[in-house]
């Protein structure tokens, strides 16, 4: 690192963002700048900035948000029940609630499946997915978009939806998942049902029972098939797999046979335990840290966090969360201070599913950076910049 006390910022410097706190990955440099030359981190010095730096006030200064599994654009997409926005409307709207909570690349969790009885935005996957492409081509965006297709194993049809999107360049993970009632997330089956009721769906318990039975009857009749068939479609095309609520020992052994990458949300301490012993990634909701545990009644994110179990975080249904969850860790878990908390949201993230350059504020990795205020524990992400180019 150098010394910015003696020189000006030279020719190839496009920009530097001073009087900074910034944050690396490994620790936090409390008076420092970041030069950025050619969409990339060029220097990274502690002290004085060199002349005609931005003021960032004694701002941090960390680098852009990765999410790795939010659904948040069915809000947008859908955003009162049977009614359904311009597709390409719903994602500009999106992404830029993303870019102002300082997510700067986003894998748009997508639903692979159909579920009769259950409309909401089920099977709209390609629907959605086109509308991304189209708005990035279109140069709509503010963030850097992927996809993650979400699995839902015992579904009848989707092994040929996943198999209908599967040729796209942006998917970059596949999650292997199971709502089946009386299991995994919901081992409560009355927790799923007062889940359905806070949707606003409107479903009678004579539904909802007709819904729960179709579920055990595809579990039965289509899961296994299925489970082999998408792990092996995620293999052959080399994308990243994800388990999803692990609960049980079988859920564990099930997440090693498979290879998974990521192990989302596993619902209690012994199966993260396992599945951190197998060397797979621990991703947490950050709603969970916000309000302190699980809406379904499972094994709370700061609980993990204290066992040294939590690697990533997810802002999953609300996207401010990330951010927020990110600096209440090194308070709610003092063994993380706050350049390993900004990495569950960062750099971890980043390279679970092989975006290797970005995450972090390293010379020659990309320059996704955001400026973060806080005031009174709240912060207010002030600036937002993708590739060094201010998008927010």
């Amino acid at each position: 690192m150098t010394n910015g006390m003696n020189e000006t910022m030279n020719n190839s410097q496009e920009m530097v963002l001073g009087n900074a706190r910034l944050v690396l990955a490994d620790r936090v440099i409390e008076h420092g700048w970041v030069a950025i030359a050619e969409g990339v981190i060029a220097e990274i010095g502690e002290g004085a900035a060199p002349k005609g730096a931005k003021d960032m006030q004694g701002d941090l200064v960390m680098p852009g948000l990765v999410e790795l599994h939010t659904d948040h654009l069915e809000a947008h997409y859908t955003p009162r029940p049977k009614v359904q926005w311009n597709p390409v409307a719903a994602v500009v709207s999106y992404d830029g609630q993303l870019a102002t909570c300082g997510i700067t690349t986003v894998l748009d969790s997508l639903r692979v499946w159909r579920e009769e009885g259950a409309e909401e935005v089920d099977g709209q996957a390609i629907v959605l997915a086109g509308a991304i492409s189209t708005a990035r081509d279109a140069q709509l965006l503010r963030a850097d978009h992927f996809l993650h297709l979400r699995c839902e194993i015992p579904m009848p049809n989707v092994v040929a939806e996943a198999k209908e999107l599967i040729d796209r360049p942006d998917i970059r993970l596949m999650s292997l998942m199971d709502h089946t009632p009386g299991q995994r997330q919901f081992r409560d089956e009355e927790k799923l049902r007062d889940y359905y009721r806070g949707k606003g769906a409107g479903m009678t318990d004579a539904e909802l029972d007709a819904m729960f039975a179709r579920r055990v009857f595809c579990k039965e009749t289509y899961a296994d098939a299925n489970m082999r068939a998408i792990v092996e479609l995620a293999h052959r095309y080399e994308i990243p797999l994800a388990s999803h609520d692990d609960t049980t020992p079988e859920n564990v052994a099930d997440a090693i046979r498979d290879r998974v990458a990521v192990a989302e949300f596993p619902t209690t301490l012994e199966a993260a335990r396992e599945l951190h012993q197998a060397g797979i990634d621990i991703l947490m909701g950050a709603p969970n840290v916000v309000r302190g545990g699980s809406h379904s009644g499972n094994i709370a994110a700061i609980d993990l966090a204290h066992e040294g179990l939590l690697d990533i975080l997810s802002s999953d249904y609300i996207p401010s969360s990330l951010l927020i969850a990110a600096l209440q860790l090194p308070m709610r878990a003092p063994a993380i201070d706050l350049a390993a908390a900004i990495r569950t949201v960062t750099k971890a993230p980043a390279e679970a599913v092989g975006l290797n350059d970005r995450g972090e504020i390293s010379k020659g990795k990309r320059a996704d950076l955001i400026r973060v205020h806080v005031a009174h524990d709240v912060p207010a992400v002030r600036s937002v910049w993708r590739e060094g180019q201010r998008v927010a």
